[in-house]
């Protein structure tokens, strides 16, 4: 029976657990021995796929780096819909952030994490005025640079407050904003409570 190769697996292994290191402790906060010996290898067996911390870190936020998903659903459900998934985001007991704002607010003076960051952020950004042009306002490119501003704020606000309902206050002002540009929204659903989650550890 064939087997899989064992050098793809294991650099994924090493990506896999540094991703979650990275995230959940700090990038600077854990070395490669670490992430060696959570795996069970050697530095040299790590260096073997990765030839430094600085070529894993790159690995790690372009792993982090993905497009959006292609949907059937209109412009102002996808639009809307975002904040809908920050606030699931949002409750999970593993989340500490954006990760590229958490790489630059670490290693902000490496130009290549920072370069990364910006792309990340701008990508998000346009897939906003795609979605927006789609609806033809007219300044989509504003808007949806307010639409961005609504996401990292109500991820600054969570982290601080500990409150997923943050992402659904966003959502309530990206709904005033859209309306605003002319687009036709339903009737807002009821408000609820928010549920609140155990608190975690300041950021």
């Amino acid at each position: 029976m064939a087997t899989l190769p064992a050098k793809p697996a294991m650099k994924e292994r090493i990506l896999e657990t540094a991703d979650r290191l990275f995230y959940l402790q700090g990038i600077r906060a854990v070395g490669v021995d670490t992430i060696a010996a959570e795996i069970g290898i050697s530095k040299r067996t790590l260096y073997n796929h990765f030839p430094s911390k600085d070529a894993l870190i790159s690995a790690y936020l372009a792993r982090r780096f993905v497009a959006p998903r292609p949907s059937d659903k209109s412009p102002v459900e996808q639009i809307l819909g975002t904040f809908d998934s920050l606030e699931r985001r949002f409750s999970a007991k593993d989340f500490r952030g954006c990760p590229f704002v958490n790489a630059v607010a670490e290693l902000g003076e490496d130009q290549s994490v920072r370069k990364v960051a910006v792309e990340f952020k701008e990508s998000r950004r346009l897939w906003f005025r795609d979605l927006l042009v789609q609806l033809g306002i007219r300044q989509a490119d504003a808007l949806a640079t307010q639409l961005a501003l609504l996401v990292d704020g109500s991820i600054a606000q969570d982290l601080v407050r500990n409150d997923p309902a943050m992402a659904r206050a966003a959502k309530e002002a990206a709904t005033v904003l859209l309306r605003n540009a002319g687009v036709k929204i339903g009737t807002p659903a009821p408000k609820h409570a928010a549920k609140k989650r155990p608190s975690r550890s300041a950021i």
